[in-house]
This record gives structure tokens, C-alpha cells and sequence, in this order.
């Protein structure tokens, strides 16, 4: 069995006396490990850094075999992640959630797709949180947790949505919530494209995504409680949200 991708780097782990095991992301293949020969190595460890972009070709015996990797750089996403301390806690939730949520290789090419966009984007610190946003967005409608802020729940308006439901991620207005607002959660606009992506409004969103994160998908579907880097990524985040006033 053989195959040939691209794919980003989302993790790396020792593997004898200098190879490594590492877990990539690719467009056709998902989520999928393998073995590298030197990837301990003084030559490979710099390549083999997370958020990294590899050409990747991949041979087992046998389908289901963990296989080896032959891995070449394309770009490295080091400089802008270490660029400041919110870009690399970006980097280290999106490789997490990643790991975290994806089976094994099982494709979600749309959802590659974002991804390459995203980490592309970590040099731009006045960008990157707003596109995080809609990449969590995103990541829980492929999950299957997606949110509907198309419309109202209770009325069916498509104007004045100002709330979503803890329970089923819909789109609440606020004369739908009536009496039942305060256990609803705030809607920011940026959430419905609407706004210039201040900062105050996407930690609201990030609250939003968060709970179904950690209430829905963690709890009901991976069994296990989200990786402690996205709640390091928030907090950095909310830092900046409180120096800007």
C-alpha cells in the first residue's frame, strides 16, 4: 500500500533510538500516523515541527499497518507561530482540537481546507482570531454539532437574532426569547458576518463554540474533556481583549 499527500504536521513523538511517530492532516486521507525514519535526527526535528506543511508519501504491507512516512518540507509555520505568545497558543489549540476531534483517517477535505487558510494566516494577529472563530465554527458542523443562526427558533424571522440556545445551537431573536432570554446565550454579530470582528465580540463567540465543545462534542461523542490548550489559547486571548479595553 502507498500514497502520496500533502498534509500539516499536528504532532510528533519519539520512536526507537532516532525515528519519530508523527500525526498529520491531509485533504484525502484525514487524520493519519505513521513512522519516519530520522525524525529524531538533527536534520529532521526542525522539518518536523507542528502547524509544519510536508509533502508526505506513506507505504505499509498492509492498509491497517501504522506504515512509514517519507516527509519533505514545504513551508514551515515556526516564525509566525513564535511571533507572539497568542500566535503560538493558536497554533498549539488548532493541532489539539484537531487530534482531539478527528477520527483516523477519515477525509474532511473542506475542513483541510480551512485549516491551511488558518495556520496561514498566524502572522496576522489583527486577522487570525476573528478566522479562528469561523474555523470552530466550522470544525463543530463537521462534527455534527454545527450551529443554525440562520433563523429564529421560536418565529422563524431571519432579522433581529440576538441569542442561541445552550441546548441546540440555534439562532434565537429577541422577541422569540421573551421571558427565557437570560438562559440564553448573547449572539455577537460578528458570529452572523455582520460587524468588523472587534475583539470583545469574538470572545463572546469563542464562549459560544466553547460550550458546545466542551458540553456536546467532548462529553458526548470523544468521551474526554477538552485539550487544556484551547482554554490557555482563551485565556491569552481575553488578555488582549482586556489590555485594549
Amino acid at each position: 500500500m502507498e500514497w502520496r499527500d500533502q498534509g500539516i504536521l499536528l504532532s510528533v513523538r519519539p520512536h526507537g533510538e532516532s525515528g519519530a511517530i508523527i500525526e498529520v492532516f491531509t485533504p484525502s486521507r484525514g487524520r493519519h500516523a505513521g513512522v519516519v525514519r530520522g525524525g529524531a535526527s538533527r536534520k529532521m526535528a526542525p522539518v518536523l515541527q507542528p502547524g509544519a506543511q510536508l509533502d508526505l508519501q506513506w507505504s505499509a504491507r498492509l492498509e491497517d499497518h501504522l506504515g512509514m512516512f517519507r516527509a519533505e518540507p514545504l513551508r514551515s509555520r515556526s516564525a509566525a507561530a513564535m511571533a507572539s505568545r497568542l500566535s503560538l497558543a493558536g497554533l498549539n489549540t488548532v493541532t489539539a482540537l484537531l487530534l482531539f476531534c478527528l477520527p483516523e483517517r477519515q477525509a474532511y477535505a473542506d475542513l483541510y481546507a480551512r485549516t491551511e487558510v488558518l495556520l496561514d494566516l498566524l502572522g496576522a494577529p489583527e486577522v487570525w482570531p476573528l478566522a479562528y472563530l469561523q474555523w470552530e465554527m466550522a470544525l463543530l458542523g463537521e462534527m455534527g454539532f454545527g450551529l443554525d443562526l440562520s433563523c429564529c427558533a421560536v418565529t422563524g424571522a431571519r432579522d433581529g437574532l440576538a441569542y442561541v440556545s445552550p441546548r441546540t445551537g440555534r439562532a434565537v431573536s429577541r422577541a422569540g426569547a421573551g421571558d427565557w432570554a437570560d438562559r440564553l446565550m448573547p449572539l455577537p454579530p460578528i458570529m452572523l458576518g455582520q460587524g468588523a470582528g472587534e475583539d470583545a465580540q469574538i470572545a463572546q463567540g469563542l464562549r459560544i463554540t466553547g460550550h458546545f465543545l466542551s458540553g456536546r462534542l467532548a462529553l458526548e461523542v470523544v468521551q474526554k474533556p477538552l485539550p487544556e490548550a484551547r482554554a490557555r489559547f482563551v485565556r491569552q486571548f481575553e488578555k488582549r481583549v482586556a489590555e485594549r479595553g
